[in-house]
């Protein structure tokens, strides 16, 4: 089996705020579609975190290096691809391509085995994992409001990011928010809170971050996440042995070399690699489990689409220690765009496809609903 094509289309129309960008808006193609055609007729489906147009020239740089490979060993090809693109940047546009392609070949090599690709990574530790409602923060009413909504929605697990946490240079409104979300999920509700200090300019340090995470803890927050600059890997690593609460970071991060430091440093507690960016389901697994190995417990991040909650959910059959996944809430290129959508079960709990491949289908309809030059997704 060979690779014949390989095509890309981005969402648009309704892209959610993501809280790291003021002039992010809902027409912006920054959630993209990848489609790995081959010459047996399976195609496989990934996504990218990462404008449509960027994806579009990285793919027309790539190409070469896909060009009559096979999909059915997407370990191979995507370190391929890694080793013979450094001169052109660690991490950036072509790492983030490579990630949406190789998450496309699991899914081809799925089909092609019968097998979901849990299994193929080494097998399936659980059939059901908690999705955590990931939300804007928002003032203290509406943060309520909204943290009520998602636990009658059935979540059991919330994570409120980004907002007006942290910019006002005010503690009482920081802990009123926080205050306000309890409230609204409940005692019983797994509360995490993002700060999102990988916005521009951050305006806060790392006495800002141990003060807050000793307020979080009078409200049972379960982590910390990027409570500081990305970059600050020194200042983590403070914050981490004097917080009484875990911390959480790792989003902003490609390829697994990047987060050795960080784990042999002693930096986090929870690790979040992007599935969609990292560089795919191959370099994901690797780092879950380089991850294991320094007792770092591994949470995915593909949250931006069905394609990357659904790569998400067959790393975390795979991972031992993984209890969680993401889940952007209100989004229809996660809501909308699969055949049949997601559904939790009475406990707050997603099932984790059992079908070959990532397990899902796509509805063509939809996708081209969000997608106008979607079809070549499909073509066949």
């Amino acid at each position: 089996m060979k690779i014949v094509s390989i095509q890309s289309a981005g969402l648009s129309g309704e892209t959610p705020k993501g809280g790291w960008s003021d002039e992010l808006e809902p027409e912006d193609a920054v959630q993209t579609l990848i489609a790995v055609h081959t010459d047996e007729g399976l195609v496989g489906y990934g996504s990218v975190f990462t404008d449509a147009r960027l994806v579009e020239a990285g793919l027309a740089v790539l190409a070469p290096l896909y060009r009559d490979e096979t999909p059915l060993e997407p370990m191979r090809v995507t370190e391929k691809v890694a080793q013979n693109t450094f001169w052109m940047g660690r991490g950036g546009t072509l790492t983030h391509v490579a990630s949406g392609v190789d998450i496309a070949m699991w899914d081809i090599l799925g089909k092609a085995t019968g097998q979901p690709v849990g299994r193929l990574l080494g097998g399936c530790y659980r059939d059901k994992v908690k999705p955590y409602a990931s939300i804007l923060m928002e003032m203290p009413d509406l943060t309520r409001e909204r943290t009520a909504a998602m636990r009658a929605a059935g979540f059991r697990a919330i994570k409120i990011g980004w907002g007006p946490f942290g910019r006002r240079e005010s503690a009482k409104l920081d802990e009123q928010i926080i205050r306000a979300a309890r409230e609204g999920a409940g005692e019983d509700c797994l509360l995490m809170v993002d700060a999102g200090a990988s916005d521009a300019f951050w305006p806060n340090g790392l006495n800002w971050a141990r003060r807050t995470a000793a307020m979080l803890q009078d409200y049972d927050v379960a982590w910390f996440e990027e409570a500081l600059p990305p970059d600050a890997i020194d200042d983590f690593a403070d914050l981490r042995a004097s917080s009484p609460i875990p911390i959480a970071t790792g989003e902003c991060l490609t390829r697994r070399q990047a987060f050795r430091p960080w784990l042999a440093g002693r930096a986090l507690d929870i690790v979040q690699p992007d599935v969609t960016k990292v560089g795919g389901i191959s370099e994901q697994i690797q780092i879950a489990r380089m991850a294991n190995e320094f007792g770092v417990k591994f949470v995915g991040h593909g949250w931006n689409t069905a394609l990357g909650l659904a790569a998400d959910l067959q790393v975390a059959a795979a991972v031992p220690t993984t209890d969680l996944v993401e889940y952007i809430t209100g989004s229809p290129y996660v809501d909308d765009i699969t055949v049949g959508g997601w559904t939790l079960d009475k406990d707050g709990f997603l099932p984790i496809p059992t079908a070959p491949g990532l397990g899902i289908e796509l509805d063509e309809e939809r996708v081209l609903h969000y997608a106008p030059n979607g079809a070549r997704l499909f073509a066949r």
